[in-house]
């Protein structure tokens, strides 16, 4: 099975970084679609299927947190694993973030490994559910 990723970062070099990395992780990678925003990340989710977001949360027109409320009230959306990759890592923030049903959180700046050990962590409980 292969598996389709959309990379959400207002950041170009972050995006371009992270699909590098699911490209170099082992999976079978299918797609690796792109939004700079969480606007651009909902049409895209409501476009096509999604096994696995990774997501900033400070973004133009629509942050991150927005978008996961968003997704979480449609039940097509719903239960798409998030990895967030964001600058922001205080306690309170992991916290809110696993309330809301996150699956993986990643803080910048990241390594390769990091990106890779959550692929196949989410993919993993994806699979297995």
């Amino acid at each position: 099975m292969s598996y389709t990723f959309l990379v959400t970062d207002d950041s170009s070099t972050t995006r371009a970084i992270i699909k590098r990395t699911i490209t170099l992780s082992g999976v079978s990678v299918g797609q690796i679609l792109e939004a700079s925003d969480g606007l651009q990340a909902l049409n895209k989710l409501r476009a096509d299927k999604v096994d696995l977001l990774f997501l900033d949360l400070n973004m133009p027109n629509m942050n991150g947190l927005e978008l996961i409320t968003e997704m979480r009230v449609d039940s097509r959306m719903a239960r798409i694993p998030i990895c967030v990759v964001s600058s922001e890592a205080t306690d309170s923030r992991r916290e809110q973030l696993s309330e809301l049903g996150v699956q993986g959180y990643i803080k910048k700046p990241f390594t390769p490994e990091q990106i890779r050990g959550v692929i196949q962590s989410v993919l993993t409980i994806a699979v297995a559910a």
